[in-house]
């Protein structure tokens, strides 16, 4: 089990406009096995869950170590997550739900079990809100030096541009 890729994830899931069965679908796109299987129901549970969640990567953005560890405990305590070993694949590696869970459950348990090693393991300010505006989108910060500010490449080049121009602004007389 990859856990900084089920953190990544979350973002993803975080970010992701899930407004109906397709849309769900839509970000399930590498993992069709679970495509079939989403229901209104499932959209419903994961907006709440979008909901519930950002507040942790704010926390985290706004360095409030006691906001994120308390955000993700609570969330755990309300999804608990039952990890399962399996050998389907020929090799033994974890499942974060039975086989019976439900799409949503699936995917929020992976967020959260995710983010809770992470935060763990690199510590509670590597999840973060995107600096670029009005971009909202959030993201996970693997870098070595915890550096990153942006969700992705496009909008750290909008904001390099911006500052950019801001500064020939400023040079140039008018």
């Amino acid at each position: 089990m990859d856990f900084i890729r089920y953190a990544e994830q979350s973002a993803a899931l975080l970010n992701a406009p899930l407004d109906d069965v397709e849309a769900l679908r839509d970000h399930l796109a590498s993992r069709p096995w679970l495509q079939e299987q989403c229901t209104d129901r499932d959209c419903m549970l994961l907006r709440k869950h979008q909901r519930e969640l950002r507040p942790v990567f704010e926390a985290s953005a706004a360095g409030d170590v006691a906001g994120v560890v308390d955000g993700l405990n609570e969330l755990m305590a309300r999804h608990p997550v039952s990890p399962r070993i399996s050998d389907h694949d020929g090799h033994l590696h974890v499942h974060v739900a039975s086989r019976s869970a439900s799409v949503a459950e699936l995917l929020v348990g992976e967020s959260l079990l995710g983010l809770m090693t992470l935060v763990c393991d690199l510590g509670p300010t590597r999840l973060g809100v995107c600096s670029a505006a009005p971009c909202r989108q959030v993201y996970v910060d693997t870098s070595p030096n915890q550096s990153r500010r942006y969700c992705s490449d496009r909008c750290s080049s909008r904001a390099n541009v911006a500052a950019y121009r801001a500064r020939q602004k400023a040079v140039t007389p008018a």
